[in-house]
This record gives C-alpha cells, structure tokens and sequence, in this order.
C-alpha cells in the first residue's frame, strides 16, 4: 500500500470517528434527560444571580403563602391575607398550598431555607415541563420538531423567569397544562380503560392545581374520544369512566367547602373579586391591583368584617352591574387585555416605542414574534392536514378568555406557553420542510410525485 493510500485510509478513518462523535452528541443533546437537566440548570443559574438570605412573607406569592403559613401553623386552610387572621378560605385550589405548607412543616414557615426549597421545587416543575412538550410535539409533528420545542422551553426567557421569580402555582399548573394535551394527543380514540381512568384522574388533580387548565377540557375530551363515535356504546363507558374519576378527586375538596361555607364552590371562591378589579368605574386601564385586599388596608378591613364568601358575593354583583351599564368601557378593557395577553402591553406600542428602555422594546418584539409564530403554527398545522390542528387551536383559542374578562399576566398565559413553543417550533420547521422538497424535486424531477 503507498503512503498516498494510507493517508487517504486515515483520513477517512478519522472523518467517519468525528461524525460517529458528532451522531452520538447529537443523541445525548436530542435526550430528554438532557434537555430536562439543562433546563433545570439554566433556571439555577438565573436564579443564583441574586438571591440573597431573606425572611418576610412578600415573595412567598401573597395569599398563596399567608394560606399555607396558616395551614402549617396549625389553622387550616384559611386566613388569605397575609398576617391577618379572617377565616377559612376557598380563594385558591387546594394542592400547591398544602404543597408550601409542607415545606414549611419542615424547613420553617417564611424562611430563607423554605424559600430556597420551593423556588428550586418550581425551577424543577419547569424543568421537568421539556418532557411532555417532547412528547406532545413528536407525536403531532415528529421526533426533530419534538426535540427542537423542548430545548426552545429550556431557554424561553418566560419559562425561565415566571418559576424563579413567582411563588405560585405557575410552573406546576403549566406542568400539568403540559402532560394534559400530551396524554389527550396519546389517548385519541384509545379503547383502553385503564388509560380514560388515568386520563379523568389527571384532569381531577390538575384542577385542584389550578383549574383554568379546565377550559379546555371540553374541546380536549371530546376530540380525544371521537374516533370511537362508531362504537357509541364503548365511548360512553370510557366517557363516563373518566368523568366519574373526575368528580371523585375534585369531591372531597367541593364536599369540605359545602361544609365550611354552606355553599357549592367546587374550586375556587375568588371571581367575584378577580371580575371586580378589571370591570369597576376604579379601573385605569385593565386593572385596578391597587383596590385588592392585599394591597388596600380598607378593603383588607372590609374582607375580614364581611368574611369570604359574603365579600366575593358583593365584589361580583358589583363587577356585572358595571358591565350591564358601561358595555363600552368594559369592551375597552376586554380588548386592552386581549393586546396584553399577546403582546405583553395594553396600548399600541407605537405610542409607548420612544419612552420604552432596550429591554422592553426587545420583550415587546419577542412576545408580538412569538405570538405571531404560534398562530401561524396552529395554521400550518391546518394546512399539513395533521389531526393535532383541533386541540392546539382550542388551547390557543379557549385558554386565555376567562382571562380577557377578568385580568392578563405573563404568569396566567405561562401553562399555555409550552403549547405556543411548539407551535412556535412548527412554524418555522414546516415551511422548511416544503422548500426543502421543492428544492429536491428541481433536483430531481424524475423523483418527485410529478415526474412519475
């Protein structure tokens, strides 16, 4: 053999190695475990950037925090008002405050070692969201779109910031959010019995996570069991079965609340309140934060005076009456928190560009791009004929309106946002994928369907 050929033989040797390298990084960075565990540690780092030794009560969420401080205390599930003692509540879903009171239970109440716990427990929840995004996505749209809308979570500056910066319930409902629309686009016209009871007892406890993740479960239920309409009576049994389930894990929490308050209040107790602070003649432009109870001492009094339920009886009564009689201030309001739930501001951004700082023009050009991205994912979704186009469309359309009615938030559209990044995703990989094929049958026309 000449010198020349072993070189040659080397070389080939040495580029097959470096792209069997390359082939093996690239399945450790597509894993999930990977992308789970990058996720979390980018949510750690941007958490370390200034976290300091505290104790108080003002970054334990508000009344999340006063409610599990008086649950580990020993007072139950009451008093929403931080250090003011009024009584038993139903103003949240039961599970994320038992979860902060048991952290309390253990590492004390209000402390810079029970904070540290529960911010790394929501980084986690967030982390832990890549998963079911992965799965959701390969299952519409295939494995590479999958990967690619689970690393694009690990590093979207929302999903980053909200888990870190916010003691609630955000990060575990959009975990919840998450695994929901992948086990309906798993389950779709599944006769297995097992997998509707595991489906209804999913939808249970994620209502008593937060149950605005309920709003879509009527267009997600239905779509996943139509394919079985040709077997009536077998999807009625499996309808059924799961609905059962349903109402036995929200039953305890809706029985315990009839007891307390003599009142059928299966989740939540706070609307009227929620209804009142973006539709009152007190609003300024979609909500008025400054009259909740936890921020005005003469509503504080009044909530503690009136009690819970009476309070939010009146607040509600209030909000309709305003709606009733000024249906152009309240079609104002409605359409300022649609452009915020989008956009990220309520008026045009024309009229705020030149006073905005850097950061907020790029914050507002990223959440019009990324809005934008995720309509036109749902609509190539559509236009591909795939069967997922029904569910992301629901989710992009029903999720935010109870919403526009009472108030937006990054934090309340964030169990949404892994559904828009991969659609997000989709947008971009879909039209791609097209030219790519037309490039190949310019190529190669006797390859492509028309040079058959």
């Amino acid at each position: 053999m000449t010198k020349y050929s072993q070189s040659n033989t080397l070389q080939v040797n040495s580029s097959q190695r470096k792209i069997g390298l390359l082939k093996r990084l690239a399945r450790v960075v597509g894993a999930t475990g990977f992308i789970v565990f990058f996720a979390f540690a980018v949510r750690v780092g941007y958490c370390g950037r200034d976290f300091a030794p505290f104790s108080g009560t003002s970054l334990y969420g508000g009344e999340t925090g006063a409610i599990a401080a008086a649950i580990a205390s020993g007072r139950g599930f009451s008093s929403p008002l931080p250090n003011i003692s009024t009584g038993p509540s139903a103003w949240l879903a039961p599970i994320y405050p038992y979860l902060l009171a048991g952290i309390f239970k253990l590492t004390g109440i209000f402390t810079y070692k029970s904070l540290l716990t529960i911010r790394i427990l929501d980084i986690a929840f967030s982390a832990f969201t890549c998963w079911p995004i992965r799965s959701a996505a390969k299952i519409a749209f295939g494995k590479r779109v999958g990967t690619a809308a689970a690393l694009l979570w690990a590093v979207l500056p929302d999903a980053i910031f909200y888990p870190v910066s916010w003691v609630w319930d955000t990060a575990l409902t959009g975990f919840c959010m998450t695994t929901l629309f992948a086990a309906t686009l798993k389950i779709r016209g599944s006769s297995r019995m097992s997998s509707w009871i595991g489906y209804g007892a999913l939808w249970a406890f994620s209502a008593m996570v937060n149950p605005c993740v309920l709003s879509v479960l009527p267009f997600l239920g239905l779509w996943a069991i139509w394919p079985l309409r040709d077997q009536l009576t077998r999807a009625l049994r499996l309808g059924l079965a799961a609905s059962m389930i349903f109402m036995a894990g929200i039953a305890p929490w809706t029985i315990r609340n009839y007891v307390v308050f003599h009142k059928f209040i299966p989740f939540r107790s706070n609307f009227g309140l929620e209804l009142w602070l973006s539709n009152s003649p007190e609003v300024p432009d979609t909500f008025a934060g400054y009259l909740h109870p936890t921020e005005d001492p003469k509503e504080a009094a009044k909530f503690t005076r009136m009690t819970e339920i009476p309070y939010m009886e009146e607040k509600q009564s209030e909000a309709l009456a305003f709606m009733r009689t000024h249906p152009r201030d309240t079609m104002r309001f409605f359409f300022r928190r649609f452009a915020d739930n989008w956009l990220g501001v309520w008026d045009a951004p024309r009229d705020l560009w030149r006073a905005m700082p850097p950061s907020m023009k790029l914050t507002v050009i990223w959440n019009c791009l990324f809005s934008l991205l995720s309509f036109a994912g749902a609509l190539f979704a559509y236009r591909a004929r795939s069967e997922a186009a029904l569910p992301f469309a629901s989710v992009m359309l029903m999720f935010p309106v109870v919403f526009y009615v009472t108030h937006t938030s990054g934090r309340y559209r964030y169990p949404m946002d892994p559904i828009m990044g991969i659609l997000t995703v989709f947008a971009i990989a879909y039209p791609l994928a097209q030219l790519s094929k037309r490039h190949f049958a310019k190529l190669y026309p006797a390859a492509s369907p028309s040079g058959n």
